[in-house]
């Protein structure tokens, strides 16, 4: 009977590593010192100074042309933002807070009797929770799972971000 034991444990350990492991992983190069988003192109770029350390295609809000303006316009903010706050539990695989709305975002949109919204993240695919077409969040920047995994290790708390039009 414990060769069965030794054979079955054999078999879980080999079935539970093939599996890919762990959506966090760690990250030891040189820091993201700014995050820069273009829209109009899809991209963003994670930069140590001047150098490109990595780029990334991307989706935008569903209404994508412009700035946000208010709750629920479905455009991603445009401006200097910080990466405020993580999520490991995120419904979108992995999340980074981008800390919108800023004291000029929240009077715009108190000029035009609305509120600003919140809660704009760089996240992953989301799965079931996943909208349609190229650009489907709801404000949001979106990267594909595995790449959110690369940006959540690299990325700090307090790093700029700057949204491009």
């Amino acid at each position: 009977m414990t060769f069965l034991r030794v054979v079955f444990l054999l078999a879980t350990l080999a079935v539970v590593g093939s599996c890919g492991g762990s959506k966090f992983r760690s990250y030891n190069g040189p820091d993201v010192t700014a995050i820069v988003v273009h829209k109009a192109d899809r991209r963003m770029y994670l930069l140590h100074g001047n150098e490109v350390l990595k780029s990334y295609e991307i989706a935008l809000g569903g209404n994508p042309v412009g700035d946000k303006q208010f709750e629920g316009d479905l455009k991603t903010p445009e401006g200097t933002y910080f990466i405020d706050r993580r999520n490991p539990k995120s419904s979108y695989h992995l999340s980074l807070g981008i800390s919108y709305p800023n004291n000029a975002d929240r009077a715009e949109a108190a000029a035009l009797g609305k509120k600003p919204g919140g809660d704009i993240f760089i996240h992953g695919r989301a799965g079931k929770n996943r909208g349609f077409g190229p650009d489907w969040t709801a404000g949001c920047i979106a990267v594909k799972d595995r790449e959110i995994e690369e940006i959540y290790a690299m990325v700090r708390v307090g790093t700029p971000i700057f949204i491009k039009p």
